[in-house]
């Protein structure tokens, strides 16, 4: 796995904040995983656009980050949970606000995006 050799700025909120959610997936799996789909198979139907590697990935950094707990059950065939940490909930408002905040201006950011794409 990558690793980074550059040691990140981390001088205001906005910087702290990036290093935790950059990374494509990592805001949608905690809203889901907030909403009730726990178990990987159900976060990677509901991210179907994602590779099962890059949720792993994304999950185990989420996990070392705090933001989420992982339970493993002792039965065959293994059986994964994830869950909010109290650390976790306390995103869940932070990224409901950005949610609503595209959808009123989701005209817009179809807009900007589409232009990319137009050449």
């Amino acid at each position: 796995m990558y690793e980074r050799k550059i040691i990140p700025n981390l001088s205001c909120g906005l910087d702290l904040i990036g290093e935790v959610l950059y990374g494509k997936w990592k805001i949608r799996l905690l809203w889901f995983i907030n909403e009730g789909h726990m178990r990987p198979s159900e976060l990677q139907r509901k991210i179907p656009d994602a590779s099962r590697r890059v949720l792993n990935i994304q999950l185990k950094e989420l996990e070392e980050q705090e933001l989420i707990a992982k339970k493993i059950y002792a039965v065959v065939p293994p059986k994964v949970e994830y869950s909010l940490t109290d650390f976790g909930q306390t995103l869940i408002p932070v990224i409901s606000a950005l949610g609503q905040w595209g959808d009123k201006n989701e005209e817009k950011l179809r807009e900007v995006i589409m232009k990319r794409f137009e050449k």
